[in-house]
């Protein structure tokens, strides 16, 4: 399945209609960490799931995944996970996986977008985003102790936000974006989508990429107190 639109961009809220309309556009060489396919991966897919609080705006719905010493172990992430067989598409693998990780309700998202398939080398998938609108926000909570500490709905203002961003070196040498969430690190996979979406949906605002620093200082800046919840 192509990326691009699956709705019409003029049927969903002003705010979202710029990413919706933009991402039949996206050029997948500028993600530069990852292929576009891997030979031999496997299927899997998340959800970027934006809803809009009347308080803070736009938002995304995260999860920081549970300690379980697998490769993103406390590592935060959209919802999703590898395809199953019964599973028709990226769209309905996205979805599965959001309400077994989140407990949403599916009858208020309303997926609206697919993102370029990319490939993530440490665990062999070919990942495809699929952006949904959360027309009726549902309570969310970490449902399995065992895949998830907690989860988040982020305000897209927050991320944007310059004091928020800066990028992180991995003791491998990878060099990449971050942003600082609520007692949370985004880093990795997750964070160079959530660069993708912010500058497809028109929310990007300059800040200092020369602000590079180790991921353990920047996991203990975020560490102090535990993984805050909302929904």
């Amino acid at each position: 399945m192509s990326h691009g639109p699956l709705v019409d961009p003029d049927t969903v809220p002003g705010w979202l209609r710029t990413l919706v309309a933009s991402t039949g556009d996206i050029d997948v060489g500028l993600f530069t960490r990852f292929a576009a396919i891997g030979e031999g991966a496997r299927e899997a897919a998340v959800l970027i799931l934006l809803g809009e609080d009347e308080h803070h705006g736009p938002d995304v719905l995260l999860q920081l995944r549970a300690a379980s010493g697998d490769a993103h172990a406390n590592q935060v992430s959209f919802p999703g996970g590898k395809a199953e067989p019964e599973d028709d598409g990226p769209v309905a693998t996205a979805l599965r996986e959001a309400v077994e990780e989140t407990g949403v309700d599916p009858a208020g998202v309303r997926p609206v977008a697919l993102l370029p398939a990319l490939h993530i080398p440490v665990s062999a998938f070919d990942v495809t985003p699929v952006v949904a609108h959360w027309e009726k926000p549902s309570r969310v909570w970490a449902v399995s102790e065992r895949e998830t500490q907690a989860v988040a709905r982020v305000p897209i203002a927050h991320l944007a936000d310059p004091a928020n961003r800066f990028r992180v070196r991995h003791p491998s040498g990878y060099v990449g974006p971050a942003f600082a969430a609520p007692d949370m690190l985004v880093w990795g996979f997750t964070a160079g989508l959530l660069t993708m979406v912010l500058a497809a949906g028109g929310w990007h605002r300059e800040w200092d990429a020369r602000d590079v620093r180790d991921l353990d200082v920047a996991w203990r800046s975020v560490r102090s107190r535990g993984p805050e919840v909302s929904a």
